[in-house]
């Protein structure tokens, strides 16, 4: 059930792209908000907002914010242009956008028959945490190639709630975002992951493009129930649509769950059940132990799947020069050094593509 909350700002603590970081005093005391000012304008110092405070009294992961809903006594200003695509449909937050493969979109004639991204290297991962470090290894061998990030609905449905691609359009390391499904505020809205890596394609003309789902992750501890599963959706999207599908394994020797040391079972579900069409499943070449047994568990993906070894010499320099912060389930790049070299890696081999 929904938590409500009433309280006035006291300090705006920053602002990205569509986003404003808020400190709000409250019955209990003070607390952290975020504010979407494309949804409900720009909170001020004095300012009362109605909160959502649910993720923040759960402790979720990527929560850590109360959300404000509405600035009552300033609402802002009703929006005007074109657009009707809905998203986030029938919330209280509804928000109407511009897709680009609607009808009144000037892209709509490009992606009204488009079929096909030409053999693009589709990057797919899990995490959301996984982009940057892809960007990483993939700029390390073929810098100046124009990424485009695609963003599925499994996680946050806002893009503005990501700091890290604010800061990766802003150093050009990404040529645009595109949001697809429920999830919007991209560069790009799409009604589709289709529409969405055609957009990335023929809209803002990308020589790649990763895909994976906004920031957080719903996982229950069963066989199917998280939302990763749609990391195998987007192969086959890929493969349908004449790209090059590129599989980015989760793999950790940080994390403390059993069910994720190694290979993760997340990503042996995704790739080894749900993906249907066959994809590249980059293995880095990790040493000792620890790799052989990631190159022993990735194995299992062979009857479906091409397994490519990609070596990992080069890529921890690389990930030490990321323009933004690393970081998985809380764990940095040293702490989990197994789950960046394999996100690299398969930037590295999607690099490759394009020789």
């Amino acid at each position: 059930m929904i938590r409500w909350r009433k309280g006035e700002v006291v300090r705006v603590r920053r602002e990205w792209p569509g986003a404003v970081e808020l400190d709000v005093a409250v019955a209990e005391g003070e607390c952290r908000a975020l504010a979407y000012p494309p949804l409900v304008g720009r909170p001020e110092v004095g300012d009362t907002v109605l909160l959502n405070t649910t993720a923040l009294a759960m402790g979720l992961g990527t929560g850590g914010y109360a959300m404000v809903v509405a600035v009552p006594d300033r609402l802002p200003q009703d929006p005007s242009g074109p657009g009707h695509l809905v998203k986030a449909r029938y919330t209280p937050l509804q928000a109407t956008v511009l897709g680009a493969d609607e009808q009144g979109s000037p892209h709509h004639e490009a992606l009204r028959e488009a079929d096909s991204v030409g053999g693009m290297p589709v990057v797919v991962a899990d995490l959301h945490s996984a982009l940057p470090a892809i960007l990483c290894g993939l700029y390390a061998d073929s810098p100046g190639t124009r990424v485009a990030y695609v963003m599925q609905d499994g996680g946050a449905l806002p893009a503005w709630f990501s700091m890290s691609c604010a800061t990766l359009r802003e150093r050009d390391w990404l040529c645009g975002v595109v949001t697809t499904g429920q999830s919007f505020g991209g560069d790009v809205e799409a009604v589709t992951l289709h529409t969405g890596l055609l957009a990335a394609r023929h809209v803002l003309g990308a020589d790649v493009a990763v895909v994976a789902q906004g920031p957080g992750n719903l996982g229950t501890g069963t066989r199917w129930g998280f939302s990763g599963v749609a990391a195998g959706e987007a192969v086959n999207a890929a493969a349908v649509l004449g790209g090059r599908p590129v599989a980015a394994l989760r793999v950790s020797e940080g994390d403390r769950r059993e069910r994720h040391v190694g290979v993760s079972h997340h990503s042996l579900t995704a790739y080894g059940r749900v993906a249907l069409a066959p994809a590249r499943v980059v293995v880095p070449d990790l040493p000792g132990a620890f790799g052989a047994a990631v190159r022993e568990q990735a194995a299992a993906l062979a009857t479906r799947h091409e397994i490519v070894t990609v070596p990992v010499d080069g890529l921890h320099d690389a990930l030490k020069a990321s323009p933004v912060r690393l970081s998985t389930m809380g764990r940095g790049l040293e702490e989990d050094l197994a789950y960046f070299l394999t996100s690299a890696a398969a930037g590295r081999y999607a690099a490759s593509l394009l020789s």
